[in-house]
């Protein structure tokens, strides 16, 4: 197994001895390296030495006075984003807390692109030593968002980006993209379905996000989803689950359901509620899940032993955005658990 995701920034982070990983200097100091952090030619003295004193120091205290002495307005809010999310790392201390503490309070001020991040080196720490590139790849779901296409009633997802990338371009960057503007026909490119028999292609390919997973039901996709989200719920909450795809829900004492995304709970509340859904509504509901703990003494004592019903949809764009920190707020779990 070669290694991957790199981008993640796992290598710049430490586990601690519960597995969690351990915000570190040289993690932070990554977000201080980026595009918009880094001074440019406009950029003032003040802020240029405020960042080397940040690149030296990650952990330093920045007061507002003097980012009010920055010149560039722009440059002001990129510093105060940046903090303050360095802030709740460095708080939090791990990355993993960081991320649950985040949907436990009232208000997330964070970009959600520091919140995909976060969820992309968590899944790195989840998967190091994972054999099977399929649960890698199921594992962009939770941090990426997939366009969905439905050939001969398949369920094919691709990195929602990659799509629009190759439609803009046909696969050939800046040269497709001027190709493009002259009217100049290319030829398109086909992403590669992973199964069984190609999966290994994934971890050479892991960063580019440029293969596509079968998650109609019964596939190995959908397993590796599957296991990957029990995966996600051991790790944080310490609890054993089983998760499986199921085709209908026949329940007459179904208690309770969480959607893996927007749509999925909006559909779930529905059929709990016994409203019909259209056909429009039926077409964006991809997938139904059944969710059980191993041990019926790690739910809530009123709803012991019962599953619980978990929904994937897309959107009317044909486009899934998981949202895994469902599975971390919603689930009934003991209070001792």
């Amino acid at each position: 197994m070669a290694d991957f995701w790199r981008a993640s920034g796992y290598h710049l982070l430490r586990r601690n001895d519960d597995g969690w990983l351990a915000v570190t200097g040289s993690y932070l100091r990554a977000y201080f390296n980026r595009p918009e952090m880094r001074p440019v030619a406009e950029s003032c003295d003040v802020e240029r030495a405020a960042h080397a004193a940040l690149l030296e120091n990650p952990r330093m205290e920045v007061a507002e006075a003097r980012l009010a002495e920055f010149a560039d307005a722009d440059a002001r809010d990129n510093w105060r984003v940046v903090l303050d999310f360095r802030d709740r790392l460095v708080e939090a201390g791990t990355v993993e807390a960081c991320y649950v503490g985040l949907f436990r309070s009232t208000a997330i001020s964070i970009p959600p692109l520091f919140i995909d991040q976060m969820a992309h080196v968590i899944l790195r720490n989840i998967l190091d030593g994972c054999e099977d590139p399929l649960r890698a790849r199921a594992a962009e779901l939770l941090f990426r968002s997939q366009k969905v296409s439905q050939p001969d009633g398949a369920i094919m997802m691709a990195d929602e980006e990659t799509v629009a990338l190759h439609a803009e371009t046909g696969g050939f960057g800046d040269l497709g993209r001027l190709l493009a503007e002259a009217e100049v026909p290319t030829k398109s490119i086909e992403l590669d379905v992973l199964s069984d028999a190609n999966s290994a292609i994934y971890w050479a390919r892991s960063e580019k996000y440029d293969t596509v997973l079968d998650v109609s039901f019964a596939r190995s996709g959908l397993d590796a989803l599957c296991r990957t989200l029990e995966a996600w719920i051991r790790h944080f909450l310490s609890v054993e689950v089983s998760i499986q795809p199921v085709a209908h829900i026949r329940d007459e004492s179904w208690v309770w359901h969480i959607g893996l995304d927007a749509e999925g709970s909006a559909i779930l509340n529905d059929l709990y509620d016994g409203n019909e859904l259209d056909e429009d509504r039926l077409r964006r509901l991809l997938t139904l899940f059944r969710l059980t703990f191993r041990d019926a003494a790690e739910m809530r004592a009123d709803i012991a032993g019962r599953p619980v019903y978990l929904a994937m949809a897309m959107d009317g764009d044909n486009v899934v955005r998981l949202k895994p920190q469902n599975l971390l707020v919603n689930l009934p779990i003991a209070a001792s658990a």
